[in-house]
This record gives C-alpha cells, structure tokens and sequence, in this order.
C-alpha cells in the first residue's frame, strides 16, 4: 500500500512537471536561439526538403522561434502545400519576414505562419494559379480546369490563414478576383483585381483594429526580432549547402537533363561502338537521378526501375528481332522511373501512391523531353551533316555506277574462261586463267591442284569456278 501511494504522487506532482518541461509552448531558454531559414528564388520540391531540415535542426536545438525570411516571386502549389502542412505540424512557432517580394506560392507560405512582418517596400500577395509550361511560359487553361485550380488554391490559402490567425476573406482575395475586399466602407481591392499588398498596406488597421496583415514593418532581421521580444538570442541562419542548391537547379532543369540524356543514348545507338554522346547522356540521367535524389523525391527504387527498363529496351534491340513485349515493358519501366523521381511522396500517405495532381507536372515534364528528343534528333540526322563542322565527316553527294564509282572492277567477261588451280581449291584458292593468277572460290567442293577449272560465275572479285 505504502509503495501505491508513493507511485501515486510520483504521478500527480512528477509527472506534470515533465510535461511542462515537454509542453511545446513552454517558455524557451533564455540563450535558446532564433533559427533563420531564407527561401529565396523559386519555390519548388526541392526547396521543401530544405525546409524540412531547417525545422528539425530547429528543434533539435531548442530554438526560440523560426524566422522564414522571404524573397520570392513563387513556384509551384504542390511544393507550397507541402511546406505549409510542415510549419503547422513544427513544435516551434514559425514567423515570416518578407525582405522584398512573397508573391504566389510564397504568399501562401507567409500565411501559415503565426505572424508576417515586412520591409519598407516589400509586396505580398497575388496567389492565382496558372499553369507554366517546363520550358517556360504561360499555358492557357479551359474555364473548368482553372476554376478547379483557383477553387482548390482557395481552400488551402484559407485554412493556411485560420490556422495561423489571419484573415481568411483577405488570403482568399489572393487567389480570387470576382468580389471586391473591403474594412468597413473602406475598398481594399475592388472586384475584378487580385489582392496585392505594400508594407504600408499590409500593416494598416483592419478587422477589429488588428494589422491587415503585416504585424509591422521591421528594416531587417534584428528589427523583426526586437519586435517579437526575442532580441538578445543568438541568431543561426541555416546554411544552404552547395549539394542542395545544385539539386534546386536539377529539379528546375529537369526536362533539359532528359532530353540530353535520350539524345546521347539514341546518337550512341545509332552509331557503332561505345563514345561520347553515351557517356554524356549517361551523365545527364544519372546527374537528373541525383539531383533529385538529394531534393527528397527520387528514390532508389525510381533508379533500380530505370536500370532494368533499359536493359530490357538493350536485349530487345540487340538480341530479339523486331520490337515487341520486352521493348515495351522496358520503355514503360524508363518513363515510370523518371515520372516517379520528379514525384513527390507525402509522408503518411498510405502506401505511398501519388495522386493525380502530384502527377501532372512530372509527366508533363517527360513528355515534353521526348518531344523535344525527337525534335532534336531530326534536327540532327537533317541539318548537321549540311554544317562546316560536321559536313567533312559524311559524303557530301552519293556515287553511282553510272558516274563510274563501283565497289570492284567488272570481271563479268571472264565468264567461261578455262584454265588450271595453282593450289588446291578448299573451296577458296588460286588458279592460272588466261596467263593471270586469280583468286577463285568453288561452290563447295574441293579440288586438287593442277585440275582443268572453268570460271561460271563473276560477281566482282568474286571468281567462282568448277571442273572441266
């Protein structure tokens, strides 16, 4: 009994002091510092496996607060969607400070975060999805595909701006234009614009005489800090290593790393032996492999399917005549490998399957790399020939024997002529035919020397001859 009762207050007076001690919100340490992560340049799947390390090294090191400091003009959703439900699952709170510009994906990060702070002449704002195509450049989309993008962008900005105390109506007029946005009688954004926003009008009153949006406008980093009462803590600024911005640069260039890749390969196949253009297409697959590898998409699994696709696509080509069921399995393995490395997986997905949206891009970006293959290997087969450089290397004209070009000199007259084999014929050898030593050949059977032969049949060099 004695012992109950001594677990028992272990449990009421201990164990509520080690989930303080546990309790997320619990005051940080005086000298805990405050983590810095720069998202800068364009946000895409890459980038969120940055971020991902800068909030874990954040919470292993017990950090005060994480200040996402902002220049971007944007990027993709999935990538900012992705980002956003990792600063709502961090156990630290997540500020943001706009250096210039948060635009598209970037605004819609700044929203989930418990407070924005801006500098003078930053913008934020306008969230509108549009579809951009691998190689650049707007793409048009029908009224139904767009009013699925804007309503889904919608949602997500919405809850992003909920869960971090923020206006939902205003992030919601990031993306949308149809209704106007106003405090009072006072017209923030009318109907027909989407809502962008300066420094000075982000931090003007709004609902309830709270900010707009901004919670103020801060010249730099120490200012912003001052402001959240967490000046004094040693500031860490997480370093963006050479590896991961390499790998940024990959998942940017990845439809320009495959078509190179296929363009190697099918020059290396269409020219004999093993050179150059393989080992750079080669290189160019296994640096898109890598690439996004280290962005957190590709897999091992993604590597060991495209290995196995070509060497199916290698034995048909080279082992089994015609292209049939092995050619296409490896052909379909290559594309499933390569759309699967530009995929990313959200962790506690299921089984891990993608869904429709992740997959669009990636296969958008493959498709456009095998076109853009084909188009370069015309290019290639029709134009370089005709070029100063590679001209010299190929027949400028063909030879015909009407011009006079023959592969071996016409030895048809010397059909029927007799005479006797210098060397036994087994079946190839050498005989004495009209005071000439020829090279001939039978039709199989041997012959001794000093036999009477005839020649039959003459098809160039070739001198067949027979018994008389």
């Amino acid at each position: 009994m004695k012992a109950f009762f001594l677990l028992l207050a272990s449990w009421l007076f201990v164990a509520p002091a080690a989930r303080a001690q546990a309790d997320p919100a619990a005051a940080p340490a005086p000298n805990a510092p405050v983590y810095v992560i720069p998202i800068r340049g364009q946000i895409e799947g890459a980038l969120l496996y940055v971020i991902r390390r800068g909030l874990a090294e954040a919470e292993q090191r017990s950090a005060a607060a994480v200040l996402l400091v902002m220049d971007t003009p944007g990027g993709t959703l999935g990538a900012a969607s992705d980002i956003v439900r990792s600063i709502q699952a961090a156990q630290l709170p997540v500020y943001t400070f706009v250096e210039k510009d948060a635009f598209s994906a970037g605004a819609i990060i700044a929203l989930s975060t418990k407070a924005i702070y801006m500098a003078p002449g930053a913008v934020i704002g306008d969230a509108l999805p549009i579809m951009v195509s691998p190689i650049g450049g707007v793409q048009p989309m029908s009224e139904s595909v767009e009013e699925k993008a804007v309503s889904g962008t919608a949602a997500l900005v919405r809850s992003a701006a909920q869960a971090a105390g923020h206006d939902p109506e205003l992030a919601e007029k990031m993306v949308r234009r149809e209704a106007e946005f106003k405090i009072g009688d006072k017209v923030i954004c009318p109907a027909g614009r989407l809502l962008t926003l300066t420094a000075e009008e982000a931090a003007q009153p709004g609902k309830d005489g709270k900010p707009l949006l901004s919670a103020g406008t801060a010249a730099d980093v120490p200012a912003v800090l001052e402001r959240l009462s967490l000046a004094g803590r040693p500031l860490v600024e997480m370093q963006i290593t050479a590896t991961e911005k390499i790998a940024r640069l990959i998942a940017a260039a990845a439809p320009i790393l495959m078509m190179l890749g296929f363009l190697g390969i099918y020059i290396e196949i269409k020219t004999p032996g093993f050179g150059l253009p393989g080992l750079l297409g080669a290189a160019c697959l296994a640096l898109f492999f890598w690439g996004h590898h280290i962005a957190g998409l590709a897999g091992i699994e993604d590597l060991i399917l495209f290995a196995i696709g070509i060497a199916l696509i290698l034995v048909e080509i080279f082992l089994i005549p015609g292209f049939g069921f092995t050619g296409f399995l490896g052909l379909t393995l290559v594309l499933v490998s390569l759309v699967g490395a530009m995929t990313r997986i959200v962790p506690g997905s299921g089984f891990g399957l993608p869904v429709w949206v992740d997959l669009q891009i990636p296969i958008f970006k493959t498709l456009a790399a095998l076109v853009g293959t084909g188009a370069a290997a015309l290019f290639l087969g029709r134009f370089l020939p005709r070029s100063r450089l590679l001209g010299r290397l190929t027949l400028a004209a063909a030879t015909t024997a009407a011009d006079g070009y023959t592969a071996a000199p016409d030895s048809s007259a010397l059909v029927g002529k007799t005479g006797v084999t210098l060397t036994p014929l087994h079946p190839a050898g050498a005989a004495r035919i009209d005071g000439l030593r020829l090279d001939v050949v039978t039709s199989g059977e041997f012959i001794d020397a000093g036999t009477p032969v005839q020649i039959t049949e003459a098809h160039g060099s070739r001198l067949v001859v027979q018994k008389t």
